[in-house]
């Protein structure tokens, strides 16, 4: 039984969103202030009971109210107030527009938005702070170490002090803080706690390079943007072949923010990236902070950046999809960059399922400020709305900068390559890509290597085809991945990358008793012919992997990244966290070891994902003086989607994939939900999807405008176990979708969590 509330010492009542997945109260939970905390604000974060047992819960103030119409004497008080900071207006504002438009609950989005390291105060430490009180005179019977502290502190300019009691004995060359403490005690100095957060960083590499001069393309895009700072909200999609100097654009139009005392964001969409646009942000920006967030980072890092960004120090905050919840104080906002703003990876896999780039355009309508998002290869979503909609501004820079040249690119067929080959080994890479690499090392060029396929290979079978047992994995619809680990006794494991479940490779087909064999395709099995074909690459020293396997961690990247740039390593091979935004003048040639990986998926944007893959890593080609050259192994070479990736024709592509989008009714042309029902049993799984489907169409009431789609299985039948149906909503506007996804969710038709997940505009559909 609740322990019942007299309201005599209450402050007034306010409206908590607690961090859990309750969606039957998306306005909050009403509370009681009571006098002993104070005055709570909107945005602050507090315990509170929550249930029966009274359950100590974190939660977010989102509303003062009143208690009209409730017994003020049932209603709980708040426990405490939490130590993590407040939230801006505009960025509690954005997590409402999260919950609402993505389904999900209000709670569980501010949970979101607050890293878990802010929330556990990692690295927050005390210090004491020195000064030297006002003078009165010069001080008697003062030894000469403490002589010596007072002089030292005297000669600090005010904007350096108060200063850290263990520094200021460091300054004085003192061992021991003694001498400063007995000051303290004569009241000869004074002393301060201060909270702060520590981290130790990671170096990284500055590039100060200023280009000479600007294109004249590039001086149009900045003076029409520049116009609008001051403006309002306005929406950019700069639309730039790679090397064209769209970061430079970037730079400048950051130079005009954080020059009137706004702050910019910059989104990048790998942490891959963060290194090298971090080192041209801070070298071009030295009398500026620079927050850097993304989820590479220790604890305690993302507390110390999160908490400069909060107290108003940083100036430009540069990060992947999470960085566009940086608590950047109202009213100084000023710019939004989205790099590479078609990549998949500003969407979230896990609820709130939000696109980065999508809620960066939101954010900046709520800070009236504008959003600039850039890509040589648009997500058609954004080319519809600059082209179509024209709800964007579109800027195109259709060049290179002056000393950059466009590669070559050769499509090979590389079912015509293998029948070249006289032995019958496996060839991964071919005769014209081998030859090609050769020739590059010789030269002292660089190499880079892309295959979006981790693992060594992805089939592991009974090789008579009689038998036709096949390595799958016991929870999922899927086939293991077997991975290379020369510490096991069988050289390796096995690993299903949907439920991430581990277990030996087996020596026999347990079907037939027959050796298994593996075969398919990975970067480990990439690596391991690289060196067998050129014994001369190292592997971890001068050829290097980068996938999800090897890298770890953001120093990795940084290590990794920094031997590329100064040529130690002389070959790079990995997955699509290699193909873009990377930018070093010594690569000389690119290789694109299967460009089908993802052209026949069922998705709709299966092409869309190539075409950008393919026309991104070959644009980090050719960025130094010669034009280097790209060469791509496909067995489709005559493929539309392959064809205008070589050409460089990202317009050709748009056009021709918009049109079969609008044949089809699919987005952007219109606005699409999925809702995918899970359960450990097949049977209940396909009668809560059926029971799902139906109660929609009755929701939607046979209006035209909406369709419901489904139910079905959903191309990848079971994941971790449990059984997966989809239902799928389409509707020709966004607000319509919203009001049947409201209406589902006020009806309890749709509720997010283990049994279901909701997906608005997704952009995967396995």
């Amino acid at each position: 039984m609740a322990t019942l509330f007299d309201p005599g010492g209450s402050r007034g009542f306010v409206r908590v969103a607690v961090e859990r997945g309750v969606d039957r109260y998306p306005e909050g939970l009403t509370y009681s202030v009571p006098s002993h905390l104070g005055p709570l604000a909107v945005g602050d974060r507090v315990r509170v009971p929550l249930g029966r047992t009274d359950t100590p819960t974190p939660g977010y103030v989102i509303e003062m109210c009143d208690a009209a119409g409730l017994d003020p004497a049932r209603i709980k008080p708040v426990s405490e107030r939490d130590a993590v900071g407040a939230l801006p207006g505009q960025l509690l504002e954005l997590a409402r527009w999260i919950s609402n438009y993505y389904c999900t609950p209000i709670g569980m989005t501010l949970s979101t938005i607050t890293p878990a390291a802010v929330k556990r105060q990692v690295g927050l430490v005390t210090r004491t702070m020195i000064d030297v009180p006002a003078p009165e005179g010069e001080p008697v019977c003062v030894a000469p170490k403490q002589r010596q502290v007072l002089e030292v502190l005297r000669s600090l300019p005010p904007a350096e002090r108060p200063i850290e009691l263990r520094t200021l004995a460091g300054l004085a060359g003192l061992r021991t803080t003694g001498p400063i403490r007995r000051l303290l005690d004569k009241g000869l100095l004074t002393g301060t706690r201060r909270s702060v957060v520590e981290a130790s960083w990671i170096e990284q590499a500055l590039d100060r390079t200023i280009p000479a001069t600007l294109t004249p393309g590039q001086q149009q895009i900045i003076g029409d943007v520049a116009r609008e700072l001051a403006a309002g909200f306005s929406a950019h999609l700069l639309f730039g072949v790679t090397g064209s100097g769209k970061t430079e654009v970037y730079i400048r139009l950051i130079e005009q923010v954080v020059a009137a005392g706004g702050v910019a964001i910059v989104l990048v969409p790998e942490i891959a990236l963060t290194p090298q646009t971090g080192g041209r942000l801070i070298g071009r920006f030295p009398r500026h902070r620079v927050a850097v967030q993304h989820s590479g980072l220790t604890a305690a890092q993302r507390h110390q950046q999160w908490a400069m960004v909060a107290d108003g120090t940083a100036d430009i905050v540069l990060g992947a999809r999470s960085a566009i919840f940086a608590p950047v104080p109202d009213g100084r906002l000023g710019l939004i960059v989205v790099d590479e703003e078609h990549d998949g990876s500003y969407k979230q896999d896990q609820a709130p399922r939000y696109h980065g780039r999508d809620v960066a355009v939101r954010r900046a309508q709520l800070a009236g400020c504008p959003v600039v998002l850039g890509s040589a290869t648009p997500s058609i979503e954004s080319w519809f709305n600059a082209t179509v909609r024209r709800s964007y501004r579109l800027h195109r820079l259709p060049e290179r900068v002056p000393g950059l040249r466009v590669p070559r690119v050769i499509v090979v067929d590389f079912a015509a390559e293998r029948r070249r080959r006289t032995d019958r080994r496996v060839h991964l890479i071919g005769p014209t890509l081998e030859t090609a690499t050769a020739d590059t090392l010789r030269a002292g060029g660089q190499v880079l290597m892309l295959l979006n396929r981790r693992g060594y290979a992805n089939y592991i079978a009974c090789p008579d085809h009689r038998c036709g047992w096949l390595m799958c994995c016991d929870d999922c619809d899927a086939t293991m991945v077997y991975h290379l680990d020369r510490r096991l006794p069988t050289g390796g494991y096995l690993q299903c990358h949907h439920c991430e479940a581990q277990q030996r490779l087996p020596r026999s087909c347990p079907a037939c008793g027959r050796n298994v064999t593996t075969f398919g395709l990975g970067t480990q099995r990439v690596e391991e012919e690289l060196h067998r074909k050129f014994p001369e690459l190292v592997a971890g020293d001068s050829m290097v992997r980068v996938d999800s396997d090897s890298m770890h961690g953001a120093r990795d990247f940084h290590s990794v990244l920094g031997r590329f740039a100064t040529g130690e390593i002389r070959l790079l091979l990995g997955t699509q966290m290699i193909a873009k935004g990377l930018d070093f003048p010594r690569i000389q040639l690119v290789g694109v070891i299967n460009a089908d990986t993802a052209i026949h998926l069922p998705d709709f944007r299966a092409t869309e994902r190539t075409f950008q893959l393919v026309s991104q890593v070959a644009g980090r080609c050719g960025r130094g003086g010669t034009p280097g050259r790209v060469i791509v192994q496909t067995f489709q070479p005559d493929a539309p989607v392959i064809r205008l990736a070589a050409d460089h024709d990202y317009e050709g592509f748009a056009t021709g994939e918009l049109a079969e989008r609008r044949r089809c009714e699919l987005p952007p042309y219109t606005r699409m939900a999925r809702i995918v029902v899970r359960d450990p049993d097949y049977g209940r799984c396909r009668e809560a999807a059926r029971r799902l489907a139906d109660s929609l169409r009755g929701l939607a009431g046979g209006t035209p405008s909406i369709r419901v789609r489904g139910p079905a299985p959903c191309p990848i039948a079971r994941i971790a176990g449990r059984h997966r149906h989809q239902v799928e909503l389409f509707a020709n506007t966004a607000a319509g979708l919203q009001t049947l996804l409201s209406a589902a969710r006020r009806d309890g038709l749709i509720r997010p969590g283990a049994a279901m997940a909701v997906d608005v505009d997704p952009i995967a559909l396995l």
